[in-house]
């Protein structure tokens, strides 16, 4: 028997859910005030196999049933990152509580700081008067217009197509207005933690070759969308940028970052391949040795790493770092527009064709990964990989 913790920043409560073989039995959910409402199930699965994809015949990890999880991720919104698992050696439920071992209590405690804040996220939202996205806010300043990476679909500013889809929008939206350039920043204390595979996992469960198609699209068309923006760029990254929210940096004109801030796409760890032109630009920028550690095996750059190999212009102290940023995006909102976009444009010009071309054959390669019988496969394993054993 194996118990798995899910901790929802959703609806501020905690699943424990508990596998014996092939059947999910119970699920205890316990809310923000303490009461626990433990729920019997019985999740048997007689369903068939399919063809290079682990069945009940096929346990994972011991006794973990993979139908069973790809079930209960399809119907419950948790997320990876989230995701903690452990052993249960003779122990039980007690009224629906379970006694964590000290490794355990170590780890969930270590992922607080890189949990949202919800409460600055719900402060940011109540001070903008007109707030017409769902998982971002836009605020227009004086010269430039300001982007907030404000997820309240997924953690930690994860992405999915609905909330690239609402980036791509107000990108469009800044291109045609007045503003000078773009400030992209995050509500949080995570900048971006790349694609959210909770929802990959149920989408491509359930139709695997419509919605890899879907996804695969999405991120193209939020690529290209950073590609021909034709106003400055500047990112503020206040903490980790991991995956698809690190590769999209080098499309980006500026990148300021706090100390706090790292760097990491491990794209060969779920067994997928680069996102976000960083195929071509990560050799260009970090060289190809250091950009093949990254890409190939998952190595994280700190922000200073990151600035002494031209990913990052700066790096500023937390505690100033957005003052600082303030401070220069306002200066550089005090140039003229005219000179800022033609400047953007004999840097940039001659690199468009070869992103957009780039970014075509990544996004062609992600869709058949998923559509093949190795991309639910290589996404479980990326699941496995957050399972911590006592």
């Amino acid at each position: 028997m194996r118990a798995f913790i899910f901790r929802s920043s959703l609806n501020h409560f905690t699943r424990i859910v508990v596998f014996d073989k092939a059947q999910l039995l119970w699920v205890t959910e316990k809310f923000g005030d303490g009461a626990v409402k433990p729920r019997m199930l019985n999740f048997a699965t007689p369903e068939p196999r399919v063809h290079g994809v682990p069945g009940t015949s096929d346990p994972v990890d011991g006794n973990l049933n993979v139908l069973c999880l790809r079930r209960f991720c399809a119907i419950v919104p948790v997320s990876v990152s989230h995701f903690v698992g452990l052993t249960l050696a003779g122990s039980a439920l007690t009224n629906g509580a379970l006694t964590l071992h000290s490794p355990v209590k170590r780890k969930l405690e270590a992922e607080k700081d890189y949990v949202f804040d919800k409460r600055l996220r719900y402060s940011v939202r109540q001070n903008e008067s007109n707030c017409r996205f769902r998982d971002i806010v836009v605020r227009k300043e004086e010269g430039f217009t300001h982007i907030l990476l404000s997820s309240q679909t997924s953690d930690n500013n994860a992405l999915t197509p609905e909330i690239m889809k609402e980036v791509r929008r107000a990108l469009c939206n800044a291109s045609t207005d007045d503003s000078k350039l773009l400030l992209l920043s995050a509500v949080g204390s995570v900048f971006c933690s790349g694609l959210d595979y909770s929802y990959l996992i149920g989408r491509l469960s359930s139709d695997r070759r419509k919605e890899s198609t879907r996804i695969a699209e999405a991120i193209r068309d939020f690529v290209k969308a950073f590609i021909q923006f034709k106003k400055p760029i500047v990112v503020a990254i206040n903490g980790p940028a991991l995956g698809l929210g690190a590769s999209i940096l080098p499309l980006c004109d500026i990148v300021w970052a706090s100390e706090k801030a790292w760097f990491q796409t491990p794209y060969a760890t779920i067994r997928l391949t680069p996102a976000g032109c960083s195929s071509y630009t990560f050799p260009q920028i970090l060289g190809v040795a250091l950009a093949n550690e990254m890409l190939f095996c998952g190595r994280k750059l700190t922000a200073q790493e990151a600035c002494s190999r031209g990913l990052v212009s700066q790096v500023f102290w937390p505690t100033t770092f957005s003052q600082e940023v303030m401070l220069r995006v306002k200066e550089m909102a005090s140039c003229s527009a005219v000179v800022l976009e033609e400047s953007k444009c004999l840097v940039r010009s001659f690199l468009k064709s070869v992103l957009e071309d780039v970014n075509e054959k990544e996004c062609i390669m992600l869709k058949q990964l998923w559509s093949s019988s190795k991309g639910l496969d290589s996404l479980f394993s990326y699941l496995q990989d957050k399972i911590y054993e006592v």
